[in-house]
């Protein structure tokens, strides 16, 4: 089997490399492709070199898998031109919401994989698929009616320059220096802000729409969701703050027995000093956790969580890899 990267110089792309080394993933050949300017850069894998090939060039004859991490221009530009030859399996939004390719937590919805049309699957957004891995065991035995989620996004959701700001604007900050935000609408430096992605004409930005659509399309079309994501001066990992309603009634203690028990998730609650998990400590962490868990008061069937993950490990890399070895698994 030979495996490809495109974009593999970026924070999703290297991950991904991360990923496949810690599970040993087999494969023949490895190809590594990322834009011109990075074409003939070197990466080093598993003990060995690997040269980096541009995109424009490069022949997806080779490749049986081909991971795309290089954003929603390049996917849509370059991704179904894999696909003639392998199969895609693409980080950005540009198919995700298309009925013909399927929308992929493998441990939510894994039978889906089975509806290829296009030789693309897609990965979910990343505040999307940790609430989803927590909602999945949940919505089976209580059925989700309704959810109210905020986000609390890192910076590395935007990429690596969002990043790279974040830590030149602390330091500018602390120094009393003047600001001016280039990859951000405000400053994001000891600040948060209520704005992810463009708006759209409902009022709603793109990300906050992407997590209500891709969660009824994942999980249930018939759940209501409404959604407010902010993006928070952290480098890695996402929090939510989520409001589920059930259709059923539910005790405290069924709901974290079936968290603990779901694949993916953690639960830490405990309601003192220190009893729940962050998101600093969540990052390299390959687990969804969930913490913060208590009762609504204002309504007998609904529950509160504080949802936390690392966004470029579980909730893009370490999922792309999953869907690999799940599509694998079909082929067997």
């Amino acid at each position: 089997m030979n495996i490809c990267i495109v974009g593999a110089t970026g924070n999703v792309g290297r991950k991904i490399l991360d990923v496949l080394e810690k599970k040993n993933f087999s494969f023949d050949n490895l190809y590594l492709v990322a834009s011109e300017k990075s074409a003939g850069k070197k990466i080093f894998f598993k003990k060995k070199e690997y040269t980096i090939s541009g995109l424009e060039e490069f022949d997806f004859s080779k490749c049986d898998i081909t991971f795309f991490s290089a954003g929603g221009k390049i996917a849509g530009k370059f991704a179904e031109k894999a696909a003639e030859h392998s199969i895609v399996i693409d980080n950005s939004s540009f198919f995700r919401m298309d009925p013909d390719v399927p929308l992929i937590v493998p441990q939510v919805n894994a039978a889906n994989i089975k509806n290829i049309k296009k030789n693309i699957i897609a990965n979910a957004n990343c505040s999307t698929i940790q609430m989803v891995l927590a909602l999945k065991p949940l919505h089976e035995v209580f059925k989700i009616k309704r959810i109210i989620v905020s986000t609390y996004q890192s910076v590395s959701g935007a990429g690596k320059d969002s990043m790279d700001e974040l830590i030149d604007q602390t330091k500018l900050a602390l120094d009393k220096k003047k600001i001016k935000s280039i990859n951000f609408t405000k400053q994001i430096a000891f600040n948060a802000i209520p704005h992810i992605d463009v708006f759209s004409d409902n009022g709603y930005t793109n990300e906050e729409m992407k997590m209500i659509n891709e969660t009824k399309k994942i999980l249930d079309k018939d759940i209501n969701v409404t959604a407010t994501c902010v993006r928070v001066p952290v480098l890695v990992s996402h929090a939510e703050s989520v409001n589920i309603e059930f259709e059923k009634k539910f005790t405290l203690e069924k709901v974290i027995k079936l968290l603990n028990a779901a694949e993916g998730c953690k639960v830490i609650n405990d309601p003192q000093d220190g009893g729940y998990i962050t998101q600093l400590e969540a990052e390299g962490k390959d687990e969804t956790f969930i913490s913060r868990v208590r009762k609504d008061n204002t309504n007998e069937k609904a529950i509160n969580l504080w949802i936390v993950s690392d966004n470029l490990l579980r909730g893009a890399a370490l999922n792309a890899v999953e869907i690999a070895e799940a599509y694998i698994k079909t082929k067997k």
